[in-house]
């Protein structure tokens, strides 16, 4: 899985089937992802924009999860989504998600 840092910067992680995409950002220490609420849906600090290619393996938010995308302090894009609500699976092994300037 990798993670695009706003200003450029790459980050190559491995991740576990089974845990969320934020989860292993947390674990490897990919600045950017605050994860103030541990991945409880009550917060939108994990925000990430995932690249178009993954949006349909993705798809697309939950009604929650859209409302806290709102409160989101960096802009919405269609492929916005909450890191701690995308599952990882084999079949998003090479997941590439662009991390926002700012969390909330």
């Amino acid at each position: 899985m990798i993670f695009v840092g706003a200003d450029g910067p790459e980050y190559t992680v491995d991740a576990t089937v089974g845990e969320s995409v934020m989860a292993a950002a947390v674990k490897n220490g990919v600045p950017g992802i605050v994860a103030e609420c541990g991945g409880n849906l009550s917060c939108a600090t994990c925000h990430v924009w995932v690249r178009e290619e993954f949006a349909p393996l993705v798809g697309p938010p939950g009604e929650m999860e859209d409302d806290l995308l709102d409160l989101a302090v960096a802009e919405r894009r269609d492929t916005s989504r909450l890191s701690c609500q995308i599952g990882v699976t084999q079949e998003l092994g090479g997941l590439t998600v662009e991390i926002p300037p700012e969390q909330p």
